[in-house]
């Protein structure tokens, strides 16, 4: 006769499933028999009473031990640590009014626990963890990153996440009721020549050769128009092997679209409608629209930026007339070859004293920014005299009033000048911008707004690669250039104008996008332009150029960085608190120690050998 075994019965199972998260409890659950499950936040023995704040991702719950009333409950209770996944059963309570706390949702209720079960415990964790913020301490980066799967218990970081999750299911309710095709385009495809490093990925069954993981699906996506599939949109995975920062990973998220018959207007409206629902169901913000537009030139002119921030003033004037021929060598040599003299007001700050000018001037102006040095002008609050860092005798005092006048200073004010060759100096008068912005605390933080939109338009097509020398397409060699300027593609290539847009907010690029090239003729000329010779073009994108003499629809379309998106939208300073896996500015994984080295074996099927440098050999 045999028997059936009977499955092994786990303590989780003698409380059953949790019934309520612990961020839930409210006055109207008083009186309830509860079951809560989670991890030990701040346990604190105040002598026959253990208060436990009990943490899960939705919130904290205070759980109540006393020994008159369970003494084995309690003698349990004395050895919970932080991080000790626990089971509870009690009942509801009210707090006592000296005890409530109104920054929880569950601050005026307690769980008084009649059973407690330890569903595992944990060793001391090397960081502390708690909600409570002011339990923590400044941990590094590196070993946040390293223990990610504690790090990610953080409230705020886990706030994100479910915060990225809202912003990928508005996105995708919205290109929905737009009538978009979700379309998935290859994660292994061909390399390219243009645009930043590919990360390659060996064929084991064609010796030799190489997938590259795609920097954008930009060719597949065209591709699909010109199979007549009209809207396509995809939230899709990138990679690009490139150095870097706060607000770029080597694999990055892009909201990925295009469209056949696009204009710019059409383009425009698609996407003011998106970030609008975005803002709406994400945030509970109705954003205006339409956004502003600007020029290139008129955002690199105005602040020396193509991602201006408009949240804040300080925008640059143009004061060469003002020295031109004004007996100050300098600035007479800059503007006789066709140079600039630019300015930016700072309010409030003409008592700067001598020392923190010449630390701007040497520290920010000329090795951040590698200009070749400041010139000031202080209007002392008191109204008297104004100080230029240029004596009289060099700079005329007349010229100093008519530059004051120019760009509207008045009294308490201070005038910082640069000047230099065209658009130079104006970029570097943009980053000297956003350097006083910062220190005068000018720029908004946290996740609550304003939130500035901008389109950015006629970009240049091309521009000029001093170390190459050649030419360079501003966005992408597909994208197309205005009509009117197809004939000075060869004359005069800096001249053209493209059909481009970036949509900018709070001074972050967040989307590029333009009109596509759809002729094959026209594409060819652009191949031509950037130097990539008809061979090679035909090599690598051979099926593009194909394509394209079938019928090819006019397109165009945007991709959006949704990982940067989300940083703004959380008010965070990384992408790397939007990401759950982030690498490091190294492009290290930490906590898996990826990259890694692989054994011969798999070298050997691949048929690589390694040249290491010698230090790594």
């Amino acid at each position: 006769m045999s028997t059936t075994p009977t499955r092994p019965v786990s303590e989780a199972d003698v409380h059953g499933p949790r019934t309520f998260t612990c961020g839930a409890l409210r006055p109207e659950h008083i009186g309830r028999e509860v079951v809560l499950k989670g991890w030990v936040d701040t346990r604190r023995d105040l002598g026959g009473v253990i208060f436990v704040d009990l943490r899960d991702r939705y919130g904290l719950t205070q759980v109540v031990f006393m020994q008159e009333t369970n003494a084995a409950a309690f003698a349990k209770a004395d050895g919970l640590r932080s991080e000790f996944v626990i089971s509870v059963r009690g009942v509801v309570d009210s707090r006592a009014p000296e005890t409530v706390n109104p920054k929880l949702g569950t601050g005026r209720v307690e769980v008084r626990v009649t059973d407690l079960l330890i569903l595992n415990p944990s060793e001391p964790v090397p960081f502390p963890i708690s909600a409570h913020e002011e339990k923590r301490q400044n941990t590094a980066e590196e070993t946040r990153l390293k223990y990610r799967y504690l790090d990610l218990r953080r409230p705020e970081l886990q706030q994100n996440l479910v915060l990225r999750s809202k912003l990928y299911q508005a996105t995708r309710r919205y290109f929905d009721t737009q009538d978009f095709v979700e379309i998935e385009t290859p994660v292994l495809m061909k390399s390219t020549p243009e645009g930043a490093r590919d990360y390659l990925v060996p064929s084991r069954v064609h010796p030799g050769r190489f997938y590259a993981l795609p920097q954008s699906p930009q060719t597949y996506k065209q591709i699909c128009m010109v199979a007549g599939l009209d809207r396509y949109f995809q939230i899709v995975k990138c990679f690009r092997d490139e150095d870097l920062r706060a607000d770029r990973q080597p694999e990055f998220t892009q909201i990925d679209v295009e469209m056949t018959f696009a204009t710019e207007e059409a383009i425009y409206g698609l996407i003011e409608g998106l970030m609008a629902a975005i803002y709406r169901e994400v945030k509970g913000v109705e954003i205006p629209v339409p956004f502003p537009r600007m020029s290139y030139d008129e955002a690199v002119t105005r602040f020396g930026s193509d991602k201006p921030d408009l949240r804040f003033g300080l925008e640059i004037r143009d004061l060469s007339s003002v020295f031109h021929e004004s007996g100050f060598r300098v600035f007479d040599q800059v503007t006789a070859q066709g140079g600039a003299v630019v300015a930016i007001v700072v309010p409030g700050e003409g008592d700067r004293g001598r020392g923190a000018m010449d630390r701007l001037d040497k520290e920010v102006v000329r090795k951040r920014i590698g200009a070749g040095g400041l010139v000031y002008f202080k209007l002392p609050s008191d109204g008297s005299e104004t100080y230029s860092s240029v004596k009289s005798d060099v700079l005329p005092t007349a010229v100093v009033d008519r530059a004051i006048e120019a760009c509207g200073a008045s009294k308490g004010d201070l005038v910082l000048l640069l000047a230099g060759p065209r658009p130079k100096v104006h970029l570097q008068m943009g980053t000297l911008r956003l350097v006083m912005a910062e220190e005068l605390g000018l720029i908004p933080q946290g996740a609550d707004g304003p939130w500035e939109f901008l389109w950015v338009t006629e970009f240049p097509l091309v521009e000029y690669d001093e170390d190459e020398k050649r030419w360079v397409a501003m966005h992408h060699p597909f994208t197309s250039p205005r009509e009117a300027d197809l004939a000075a593609m060869f004359d005069d290539p800096g001249a053209v104008r493209a059909r481009a847009y970036d949509l900018v907010l709070n001074g972050s690029e967040i989307g590029g996008g333009s009109i596509r090239i759809h002729r094959a003729e026209i594409q060819r000329q652009m191949f031509n332009l950037l130097g990539i010779e008809p061979d090679e073009a035909q090599r690598r994108f051979g099926f593009l150029l194909d394509a394209f003499k079938f019928g090819a629809p006019p397109h165009g379309g945007i991709a959006l960085g949704l990982d940067r998106i989300a940083m703004i939208l959380a008010g965070a300073s990384s992408l790397r608190d939007v990401i759950a896996f982030p690498k490091t500015q190294s492009a290290v994984e930490p906590m898996v120690q990826s990259p890694d080295e692989v054994d011969a074996r798999q070298l050997k099927e691949l048929h690589i050998a390694l040249a290491l440098p010698p230090e790594k050999a």
